[in-house]
């Protein structure tokens, strides 16, 4: 069985989007009770959440692992990531009202074009010193 940090939700993303280091940043910026750690998709640790949760490896999605719970996959993960934050944001969550099906539409869609928008990195996300605890 694997070892996961006691009390804390993994985020699982791609790690070298800069759209999804930015949102990274973001939910530590806002992750005031120290709730999540991270893990890039591509990195040893991030494929063996995959494996062990028994998924399709993908890029494309960011996944949230609550240890022994429950794992959410693209919209469903932000949501339940954005109800966790202390955030002006949470007004997104009246759109968690909607079917997954619908708003993954638009989920896709960015997924799709984070690349062309806002570019990538050649080599996964390193933590500053300052955030470094928080990742896997």
């Amino acid at each position: 069985m694997m070892e996961f940090p006691e009390n804390k939700k993994i985020v699982l993303f791609d790690g070298v989007c800069n759209y999804c280091d930015e949102k990274v940043n973001f939910i530590i910026k806002h992750d005031e009770q120290d709730i999540f750690r991270f893990v890039a998709i591509q990195s040893e640790k991030g494929q063996e959440i995959i494996k062990y949760l028994g998924i399709q490896p993908t890029f494309d999605s960011i996944i949230l692992y609550e240890p022994g719970i429950a794992y959410y996959i693209k919209s469903e993960a932000i949501f339940t990531i954005l109800k966790n934050l202390k955030s002006s944001y949470k007004w997104i969550l009246i759109f968690n009202l909607m079917p997954y099906s619908i708003i993954n539409l638009v989920y896709d869609y960015i997924a799709k074009n984070r690349y062309k928008w806002y570019g990538k990195k050649d080599t996964c996300l390193i933590p500053s010193p300052e955030i470094k605890s928080k990742f896997l």
